[in-house]
């Protein structure tokens, strides 16, 4: 299965926007009170994907540009988002590695759940020529708890045994020491927040299927893994819901051009 994130959720776009989850906003606060971020501050979301993580600093009056490669997630961006008010959102067709925007013209850079599919050194030399002198880097995802209920762990062995290139996908995901090394000198502030997702059969079955690692319809393992997942919800459902817990993980800092190769 191919790692190229700009094509490999095409297919998924209508259960990625429908089931994936938000981030919790306690990660606004910790930006304009921790980190120095201030309200109003120009965003770019890069790899903005559906525009979940848009909505989020909208919400707050941030103005957003969303800088998205994939055409099919960045124009269910647009039918979300784009009536805003104020003018608060745009959108833009770039990478992490060539935004497409100008030099020193934002105040905060933002990736939420894509950092992982970025060329690192390359993401972090634009990042640093489209800040302002004063600017930051925001980045954070939900992490999926993979233990601490029967739900959880019999979800991620359904994941292991069923995913399609499951363990490749989980390992590009960054460690906080990962992190550190690459913001560096730059590195300001951590934190993390519960987060988690109510869902009923067709939610979690929605939820599973927005994942780029699971099989689509007609592959071998998509009927069996369907089969697993309702079992598995009919094992551990409470009043007709489980509970998908995350972790909203959030690193911030400055960079510069140099000092990650």
């Amino acid at each position: 299965m191919s790692l190229n994130s700009t094509q490999r959720f095409t297919g998924r776009v209508a259960d990625y926007v429908k089931y994936r989850p938000s981030y919790p906003r306690e990660i606004i606060a910790f930006l304009h009170d921790t980190c120095g971020v201030t309200p109003g501050a120009q965003v770019a979301d890069i790899g903005a994907g559906t525009g979940i993580s848009a909505r989020l600093f909208i919400e707050a009056g941030h103005p957003v540009v969303a800088v998205e490669p994939n055409q099919a997630m960045r124009e269910a961006a647009d039918a979300w988002l784009g009536g805003q008010d104020e003018g608060l959102y745009r959108s833009v067709a770039g990478t992490a590695e060539a935004t497409t925007l100008d030099a020193a013209s934002v105040d905060l850079v933002i990736a939420a759940q894509a950092f992982h599919w970025f060329d690192l050194a390359k993401a972090k030399r634009e990042f640093a020529r489209i800040l302002r002198p004063s600017g930051r880097v925001a980045l954070f995802w939900n992490s999926r708890r993979l233990n601490g209920s029967p739900f959880l762990e019999g979800y991620e062995a359904l994941l292991q045994r069923y995913g399609l290139d499951y363990s490749t996908v989980a390992e590009r995901y960054a460690n906080d020491a990962q992190m550190a090394t690459w913001f560096g000198n730059g590195f300001l502030h951590q934190a993390s927040f519960p987060n988690h997702q109510r869902l009923d059969l067709a939610g979690l079955q929605g939820r599973l299927m927005s994942s780029s690692y699971t099989p689509e319809v007609g592959h071998p393992n998509d009927e069996p893994m369907r089969k697993a997942l309702r079992e598995l919800f009919e094992q551990t459902q409470h009043d007709g819901v489980i509970d998908l817990v995350y972790d909203t993980r959030i690193y911030v800092g400055r960079v510069s051009a140099a000092g990650y190769q």
